[in-house]
């Protein structure tokens, strides 16, 4: 069945949904340019009240590894999605500092950006059509893909169900589609969840 990942959490009661939904991972931003930032003190003040059975993924653009390496050392996050230019010698490098998955994300415009995310070195790759824009990308490229990957951009809870159907991604992510003036919406993440639960009806 597709995983579920809600991004962009930043409150308590964002923790409180998710904890009630049960998405496979949730998702803290440290990449400061987001208006979902969070702190590491706030991060890590909001992983203490996450049900143990959620994953958090910390997502960052361009940070310095050993600065993502001291996160996951707390157990702050259990893995990490990379948003910036961080090539093959920074998963590398990361690797050898923390040993959690790294998932690399890839702005699709064209045929060549699917290729360059089959060849990413990453555990797992994103594709999304853009950073947190919340628009959709041309669907249609991403038969050509042939690993797992996290379905992002423009996924909503009306649309979840259909994605899933017709691509199978290893999980989707969703952060924008869940939120009513600005903040995460308890029922529109509960709707995106029964969405991809209930994905397949034969």
């Amino acid at each position: 069945m597709t995983k579920i990942k809600m991004c962009g959490l930043r409150r308590e009661a964002d923790i409180e949904y998710a904890n009630r939904i049960m998405p496979e991972f949730v998702g803290f931003v440290f990449a400061k340019q987001s208006k979902r930032y969070v702190t590491v003190e706030k991060a890590f003040e909001l992983r203490y009240f996450l049900d143990y059975r959620i994953a958090s993924v910390g997502v960052f653009v361009d940070e310095a590894p050993e600065a993502i390496a001291e996160i996951a050392e707390r157990d702050i996050i259990n893995a990490v999605q990379l948003h910036g230019n961080e090539d093959s010698a920074y998963i590398k490098r990361l690797r050898e500092l923390c040993d959690v998955p790294i998932i690399k994300a890839y702005k699709i415009n064209s045929v060549y950006d699917i290729e360059c995310a089959c060849l990413s070195d990453a555990d797992f790759v994103l594709l999304d059509s853009g950073n947190g824009s919340g628009k959709t990308f041309d669907h249609s490229l991403i038969q050509n893909i042939d690993r797992p990957y996290f379905l992002a951009g423009g996924v909503t809870p009306q649309n979840a169900r259909s994605l899933v159907n017709t691509f199978s991604p290893y999980a989707i992510d969703a952060s924008s589609s869940l939120e009513t003036d600005g903040f995460k919406d308890f029922d529109k993440m509960k709707a995106l969840a029964d969405a991809v639960r209930n994905e397949r009806i034969d």
